[in-house]
C-alpha cells in the first residue's frame, strides 16, 4: 500500500475524531504508550516484556544513542508527497519497516502472532516470525495471506529441529531466515528472576516447537528414557503456583485441554524445549551451513561490531541486523545506533544492514536511515499496542510510526527515503 502523505492523513483522522470528543486509544506519544501498555499487562509479562540484562544499562545506552543524534532539517523544499520506499533483497517494500520477532508474546494476549501478523499484513509491512512464538508459524501465515513474512531461527542442540524449523518456513513462504546469534543462553534477567518466571517453563512461547514433527519425535525420546529412570523423582513440589503451571502447561499445550491435563507429553514438551532450544556452541560454521540449507536470503542478528559483520559477509549472510536484543543480554553492551554507525563506517553501503533494538519512533527511523540502516525493526512499541488493544493495536502503533516518518521527512526538506543520509544529522559527544 501506498504511505504517500501518510502524517496528514493520520493526524486529519485523530483531529476529525477529537472534534467528536474521541481520543486515541492507542497512545501516539511513546512515553504514554509504555506506561498505558504496562497497566495492561501482568507483572510477568511487563517483567519479560519491557525488562534488560542487569541494571538495564544497555536498555538505557539505546534511547542515549537516539537521543545523542540531531537531525539537520533542510528548509524551502517542495515535498509534496515524501516516498518512503525502500527494497531489501530485492524485494519493494512501501516503507523501511520490519516487525522485530518478540517471544512468549502470550503473556500479553490470546493468539498474539495472528494478531501481530494480521496487523502487519494490513499495512504490507514484513513480520519476522519468532521461533519462540506462540502461534504455530503455519497459522500466522495463513492469517496474513500473501502479505511478507520472515522467520528468526534459534538455533537448537538438535540439527534435524533446525533443518525442520528452516523447511517449515521456506513452506509458508518466509522471505528470508534471521538467524539469531546473540541469545546462546539467556542474559541475566533480574526482573525476571526476582519473579522467578520464565514463560517458557509455563509453556508459553513454544508453539513452533510443539507443532513440529521432530520435536515430537524428542519428546517421545525423553519421556521412553525418562520411563526406565526410576530412581529420580521428576514432578514437581505440588504448592499451588505448581498447580497453576500444570494447568497454564495444558492449556498452552495443542489438542484438548482436559486431555491435555491427563497426559505426561504437555510437561515433557516444556522439558524438551528447555533441554534444546537454545545452542551455546554455536559459531561462523552454522551460518555456513545454514547457507547451505536454504537459498532464502541469510540474515545473521545481533551483530554489533565491525569485525563480525565482516565475517557475517564472509560466512554467507545476505544482511546483517545490528541489534542487542532490545539490551536483554548483556549488561552495559554499547547502543545499537552507536555500532551501526561504527559498523555502516567500514561495511560498503552494497551490504544490507538492518537496525534494531531501541526505536520508538518515526524521528528514530529517520535517525537510524541517515546513519547508515537499510531497513528497521519494530520491537517493544509494537508489543505494547497488542496489550492495549490487539491486532488494532498493533496497526495503530505501525501506522503511527510511518506517520511521523512521513512528516520528519517532508519538514526536512526531504522528498524520498533515498535522499536520507548522513549529512542530514549530527551526533553530540
Amino acid at each position: 500500500m501506498s504511505f504517500l502523505g501518510a502524517g496528514r492523513k493520520v493526524e486529519s483522522a485523530v483531529f476529525g475524531r477529537g472534534v467528536s470528543g474521541f481520543r486515541p486509544k492507542v497512545p501516539t506519544s511513546p512515553q504514554r504508550l509504555e506506561a498505558k501498555a504496562a497497566k495492561a499487562m501482568s507483572a510477568q509479562a511487563r517483567a519479560y516484556i519491557m525488562g534488560g540484562a542487569g541494571t538495564e544499562s544497555t536498555v538505557a545506552a539505546n534511547r542515549a544513542a537516539f537521543d545523542r543524534v540531531e537531525i539537520l532539517p533542510a528548509m524551502l523544499r517542495d515535498t509534496t508527497g515524501a516516498d518512503m520506499s525502500t527494497e531489501v533483497f530485492g524485494t519493494a517494500l512501501d516503507s523501511p519497516l520490519l516487525v522485530a520477532p518478540i517471544g512468549a508474546a502470550g503473556l500479553v494476549r490470546n493468539r498474539p502472532d495472528i494478531a501481530v501478523g494480521e496487523a502487519a499484513a494490513s499495512l504490507g509491512v514484513p513480520y519476522i516470525f519468532s521461533s519462540q512464538g506462540s502461534d504455530p508459524m503455519e497459522r500466522v501465515a495463513g492469517a496474513m495471506g500473501d502479505a511478507p513474512r520472515w522467520f528468526q531461527l534459534y538455533w537448537s542442540k538438535d540439527l534435524e529441529l533446525v533443518r525442520s524449523f528452516v523447511a517449515r518456513a521456506e513452506a509458508i513462504g518466509a522471505g528470508a531466515i534471521v538467524l539469531t546469534a546473540d541469545t546462546t543462553q539467556l542474559g541475566w534477567r533480574p526482573r525476571d528472576l526476582d519473579l522467578g518466571y520464565l514463560p517458557f517453563t509455563r509453556g508459553i512461547g513454544i508453539a513452533q516447537y510443539t507443532s513440529d514433527r521432530r520435536f515430537s519425535e524428542l519428546v517421545a525420546e525423553r519421556m521412553a528414557a525418562s520411563s526406565d529412570d526410576t530412581d529420580v523423582d521428576h514432578s514437581p513440589v505440588p504448592t499451588p503456583t505448581a498447580i497453576a503451571t500444570l494447568l497454564r502447561i495444558a492449556r498452552n499445550h495443542p489438542g484438548r485441554f482436559v486431555e491435555n491435563l491427563r497426559s505426561p507429553v504437555p510437561r515433557a514438551a516444556v522439558q524438551t524445549f528447555l533441554d534444546v532450544y537454545s545452542n551455546p556452541a554455536l559459531s561462523w560454521d552454522h551460518v555456513e551451513q545454514l547457507r547451505g540449507m536454504t537459498t532464502l536470503p541469510v540474515v545473521v542478528k545481533g551483530i554489533l561490531t565491525p569485525g563480525d559483520a565482516k565475517q557475517a559477509f564472509a560466512a554467507g549472510a545476505d544482511a546483517v541486523m545490528v541489534s542487542n536484543h532490545g539490551g536483554r543480554q548483556v549488561d552495559g553492551a554499547i547502543g545499537s545506533l552507536d555500532a551501526l554507525r561504527e559498523i555502516r563506517r567500514e561495511i560498503a553501503r552494497e551490504h544490507t544492514l538492518i537496525l534494531d533494538s531501541g526505536i520508538r519512533s518515526g524521528a528514530d527511523v529517520f535517525k537510524a536511515i541517515a546513519c547508515g540502516a537499510d531497513a528497521v525493526t519494530i520491537g517493544r512499541p509494537h508489543v505494547y499496542g497488542l496489550a492495549i488493544d490487539g491486532a488494532r493495536g498493533v496497526e495503530s502503533v505501525l501506522r503511527n510510526i510511518i506517520a511521523e516518518l512521513d512528516l520528519t521527512m517532508s519538514l526536512s526538506g526531504l522528498s524520498s527515503l533515498a535522499e536520507i543520509d548522513s549529512t542530514m544529522v549530527r551526533v553530540r559527544g
